[in-house]
């Protein structure tokens, strides 16, 4: 074994930090890739909190005590598949700083996210853009797209 010149209790501290281990629910031998925004869960309810293991009394004492509970383990993440070849969003767990579960996220996880609302459009846009960016993909009244003669 060679030494590395320090001493023995900074030893272990010199190795490269892991990087979390994303495996697509599709093709568990292809893994996922994604940088993007973390939307977190929030549970409103002591049944959610059943749901994930909890006792009921405990469920209870932690929605008083916290009205809304953010949990640090559970968010919604957009990810990319290479096997795939597309992004989609997907539902991860936390186990440890590596290991994860990711599933594919159901539309109705989207209201556990807080200031998100998946099916209404985004208010700061206006109606006139909004047509505008869906028009490059549709057709005239006469059937042919808009850029043909």
């Amino acid at each position: 074994m060679v030494s590395s010149g320090l001493p023995p209790e900074f030893a272990g501290r010199r190795r490269r930090p892991q990087r979390r281990e994303l495996r697509c629910p599709a093709h568990p031998e292809s893994a996922l890739t994604g940088n993007g925004r973390k939307f977190f869960l929030h549970l409103l309810t002591p049944e959610e909190l059943k749901q994930r293991g909890l006792s009921d009394k405990r469920a209870r004492l932690a929605i008083q005590a916290h009205p809304v509970l953010v949990l640090s383990n559970e968010w919604l993440e957009e990810l990319w598949c290479p096997q795939c070849g597309q992004k989609r969003w997907c539902h991860v767990t936390r186990h440890d700083r590596i290991r994860h579960t990711v599933r594919w996220a159901p539309r109705d996880l989207w209201q556990q996210v807080a200031h998100v609302d998946p099916v209404g459009a985004n208010p700061s846009v206006s109606e006139f853009s909004r047509r505008a960016a869906r028009r490059g993909d549709g057709r005239r009244r006469d059937g042919r797209r808009y850029w043909e003669p």
